[in-house]
């Protein structure tokens, strides 16, 4: 006894016609996405993996270098840098346009500092004179740091905007949080509601440390601009620690300390500001290099008709992808060993062979350092990413031998059954002479019987209707 071969299908009858629950095309097409879906994942991996050549190692470690060299003889330290005369008077010229939008005359003879600290009036500017030079050790020069409403912080914001409803000053001297009560006598907060008195005081907020970020109107010089957002933390901790009763820790005292005094020496918002540029043009060349290369290696590798602006940006997208955040962590890395390599000999060699801290973090480039930082948590996460990869890449590697297997079978299903024969099937079956003749023989049956010819069923149409109800 030999088993043959057979297909079967799931058949619906309806009035309009027959339908199979199946087809050997909608089971191609479904294949057809799965196998593509599989080899999205696979290539993913391909999308986390570097693909760096000797060149492009060569290229970002030049880049880091040559602003490396920049940043250690054109950026320097505050009160000797290049170009950060260039920052001052760039930021100086911003805050002159800010004043004019603000209603400044260049004509008057106030100058456009004491114009915005005029109309951006606060309680907490006190410079050091009497009183509070005496109880909170304030002068011209470190005013700005001790205030915490001059930080341009969460923090700061707050309590710029708590002073403004109280009419406080609060300060951070000697590790302690201390707050001067009826700062100002004259001191109004404008709104009428509490809402506006919030955004008002959001406003003075800005616009005076916009007035301050080159100096006072007071000052002499270069003035002492607002402190970095990087040096104003050591002043939020302690104002932390200190509402929230934890003790305050040596530490803490000395890493404030370290603090004012980098700050004291003008490393404030100005100078960090400086501090981006050689991180920048670096990032900018690594990325820039790139892009090029990929262009050139584009237009050799592809026809003059088979180029399109989409084709060559996807090969030449600087943006996104694995190789070029490998070659900005080898730029940023050379930039970071000159530039940490440079302030440690300068602190050293400061203070006669021992080190000086506070010359070798007015040397170091933070913004360098930090973005460096970016770049090898980058690289530490790639592994992970690459051997989750990996694994999928493995399971659908699987998963496509699998498919191309079904649809092969597809295929040759194909070549043995045509869909259009089939449905030329169904078609001769329902007008077949047989089916036709089958309700003539029952329509005589009934008139043999007696039925009125109205209930007579003649079709199926007429046999379905009687089963339904309709009728």
């Amino acid at each position: 006894m030999s088993i043959s071969n057979r297909m079967v299908l799931e058949m619906d009858a309806k009035e309009s016609g027959f339908s199979f629950s199946v087809s050997i095309d909608t089971a191609l097409a479904t294949a057809g996405l799965e196998l593509a879906n599989l080899e999205g994942v696979m290539s993913a991996l391909d999308n986390i993996k570097p693909d760096c050549d000797k060149v492009d190692y060569i290229l970002a470690a030049s880049s880091g270098a040559v602003c490396g060299l920049v940043d250690i003889f054109l950026v320097g330290k505050p009160g000797d840098s290049s170009l950060g005369d260039l920052t001052d008077k760039w930021v100086a010229d911003r805050v002159t346009d800010f004043a004019k939008l603000c209603g400044w005359n260049p004509e008057d003879q106030a100058s456009a500092l004491r114009y915005l600290e005029k109309k951006f009036k606060i309680p907490y500017d006190q410079t050091g004179r009497g009183i509070a030079s005496e109880i909170f050790g304030l002068n011209p020069i470190n005013h700005h740091f001790k205030s915490l409403a001059h930080n341009p912080t969460l923090l700061g914001l707050f309590f710029s905007i708590l002073d403004q409803f109280t009419n406080q000053s609060h300060f951070v001297t000697e590790g302690e949080l201390v707050a001067l009560q009826d700062a100002d006598g004259t001191f109004e907060l404008h709104g009428k509601s509490v809402p506006a008195k919030v955004f008002s005081g959001f406003v003075n907020w800005l616009g005076h440390l916009i007035s301050d970020v080159s100096g006072s109107s007071g000052s002499k010089g270069r003035g002492m601009g607002i402190p970095s957002p990087l040096l104003a933390w050591a002043n939020d901790i302690i104002a932390i620690k200190r509402t929230l009763n934890i003790p305050v820790t040596d530490f803490d005292k000395g890493v404030c300390d370290l603090a004012l005094n980098i700050y004291k020496q003008g490393f404030d918002a100005r100078f960090l500001a400086t501090q981006i540029i050689p991180v920048f043009v670096n990032e900018t060349i690594v990325r820039l290099m790139y892009a090029i290369r990929r262009m050139i290696r584009y237009f050799h590798a592809t026809t003059k008709d088979e180029r399109s602006f989409k084709g060559m940006w996807s090969e030449c997208k600087p943006f996104g992808n694995p190789t070029v955040k490998r070659m900005l962590t080898v730029s940023h890395g050379v930039f970071c060993m000159l530039d940490t390599g440079d302030a440690i000999i300068r602190a050293f060699t400061a203070s006669a062979g021992t080190f000086n801290a506070c010359e070798f973090f007015l040397r170091l480039n933070i913004v360098g350092v930090g973005r460096f930082g970016i770049s090898l948590y980058g690289e530490a996460r790639r592994p992970f990413l690459v051997y989750q990869a990996q694994e999928n890449a493995e399971f659908a590697s699987r998963e496509k031998r699998i498919v191309n297997e079904y649809l092969a079978g597809l295929n040759k299903l194909t070549d043995m059954y045509d869909d259009e024969r089939l449905v030329c099937f169904v078609d001769d079956f329902r007008n077949s002479n047989m089916y036709i003749d089958a309700f003539k023989r029952s329509a005589e049956l009934a008139r043999l019987r007696k039925v009125d010819e109205d209930d007579i069923l003649k079709t199926k149409a007429d046999i379905d209707n009687y089963f339904t109800g309709d009728e």
